[in-house]
């Protein structure tokens, strides 16, 4: 069964779903911000199977998330960084733990800390306004065509009800 895809759907939730594609390749974008590169580290830290681990690096490196380089030549082994289009998946990560961590912690809390290093204190993410920096609630925003909405389907009645003013 071949799952859908979102990839050219208008909508960035939906095309970075597609690219997620499913629950390990979070996972493996979380252990290379902790800063794994090696395969074989990978696997150990998330004790995933070789074929997976080896189709979910091929696709990151395939959408420039990571990067494949050689470490060793006799014989050749490689390790996987993460690129400019990769770290910048920091936020989303850092917003998932933030959720996690309030709804999903036991009675000990967080299982793992994220140290500001520029200040030393813990943190987790908030999504503010870049504009203003308040906090960003449901309430307090709504959606509106951008300029890579597709005319065709923003001439539908649902969309325009969606996406009117109130």
């Amino acid at each position: 069964m071949r799952r859908t895809s979102f990839e050219s759907w208008p909508c960035s939730v939906a095309r970075t779903t597609d690219l997620l594609g499913d629950w390990w390749t979070p996972l493996v974008l979380r252990e290379a911000f902790y800063g794994t590169r090696r395969f074989e580290d990978f696997q150990s830290e998330l004790g995933i199977a070789r074929a997976t681990l080896t189709e979910r690096l091929r696709r990151l490196v395939e959408l420039d998330i990571m990067a494949k380089r050689p470490y060793q030549d006799q014989p050749l082994r490689h390790e996987y960084v993460l690129t400019e289009k990769g770290r910048d998946f920091f936020g989303v990560l850092m917003a998932m733990v933030a959720w996690g961590d309030r709804w999903l912690a036991d009675e000990a809390g967080p299982p793992v800390l994220f140290e500001h290093r520029p200040c030393g204190h813990h943190t987790h993410a908030d999504v503010v306004c870049d504009s203003c920096g308040e906090p960003l609630r449901p309430a307090d925003v709504r959606p509106r065509f951008g300029p890579g909405y597709p005319s065709e389907r923003a001439a539908l009645p649902r969309a325009r009800e969606r996406f009117a003013d109130s």
